[in-house]
C-alpha cells in the first residue's frame, strides 16, 4: 500500500489551486470587451418640407399649413381670408395672398424672432382654392369650380354634371382674358373631339377662364 505524506498532499492541493486560477483567467472577458454606454443622439432639425411648387403665388381661400418646429401651439392649418391675410398666435395678422410659400415663411420667421429663439417655419399650400374657372350655360351645375390639376374643357363639363338635353355640343367656347385685358374666344366642338376627328383641341383651362355651353 502506497503512503502519501503530508508534504506531498499539500503540494497536490497547491497544484490544483494554481490550475483553476489559470483556467479562470482565460474564461473571464477582458474589461475592454464591455461596450461603453452611448449618449442618445439629439434629434436633428427637420428639413424644410418640399413644396409642389415654391413659385406658386398664394391667393384668397387657399388652405395653408403653417408649422413651427417644436412649437405645436403655433402650428396650424388656416385658410387665407378674403382680405388676403391670415391670423397666427403671437404675431397676429400676416399678409399671405400675393406671396409664395417661401416668402411667407421668411416673413413669419422674422416676426416670431421677437418671441422665440431661432424659429423654424414651414408653409405648405394644403389646398388650392384661389384658382378657379367658371362654366355657364347648358350644364347641370353651372358655377365656379377650383382649378387644381390642369383641368380641360371636357373635365369642366364633367365636374359640372354633364350636358343638359338641349346643349349645343358643337358650339362650346372658352372666354379667356389676357394680362393686358384683351379677351380671346377659343372654340371647341365636343362631338368632333369624342369621335376622335382631331379637329378640336381639348383646351387646358387657366385661372379665370369661363367655359360657355350654349
Amino acid at each position: 500500500m502506497r503512503i502519501v505524506t503530508k508534504s506531498a498532499l499539500s503540494a497536490c492541493v497547491l497544484s490544483v489551486f494554481l490550475l483553476c486560477g489559470a483556467l479562470g483567467a482565460q474564461v473571464a472577458p477582458p474589461a475592454s470587451a464591455t461596450p461603453a454606454a452611448q449618449a442618445p443622439a439629439s434629434p436633428a432639425q427637420p428639413d424644410r418640407a418640399a413644396h409642389a411648387d415654391d413659385n406658386y403665388v398664394i391667393g384668397d381661400d387657399d388652405l395653408l399649413g403653417v408649422s413651427v418646429w417644436k412649437e405645436p401651439d403655433l402650428s396650424k392649418e388656416i385658410p387665407v381670408r378674403s382680405d388676403g391675410k391670415i391670423s397666427l398666435p403671437l404675431i397676429g395678422e400676416v399678409v399671405a395672398a400675393g406671396r409664395t410659400p417661401v416668402q411667407l415663411e421668411l416673413d413669419i420667421t422674422s416676426k416670431l424672432k421677437n418671441y422665440i429663439t431661432d424659429p423654424h417655419v414651414t408653409v405648405i399650400v394644403e389646398k388650392i382654392n384661389s384658382q378657379k374657372f367658371n362654366i355657364l350655360g347648358e350644364v347641370v351645375r353651372p358655377g365656379a369650380y377650383p382649378l387644381t390639376n390642369g383641368e380641360t374643357i371636357v373635365d369642366a363639363v364633367a365636374v359640372a354634371g354633364g350636358f343638359r338635353d338641349f346643349a349645343k355640343k358643337k358650339a362650346i367656347y372658352v372666354l379667356r382674358q389676357s394680362s393686358g385685358g384683351e379677351q380671346s374666344h377659343l372654340n371647341f366642338n365636343y362631338q368632333d373631339f369624342v369621335k376622335g376627328k382631331g379637329t378640336s383641341v381639348n383646351v387646358v383651362l387657366k385661372p379665370g377662364d369661363t367655359v360657355v355651353v350654349p
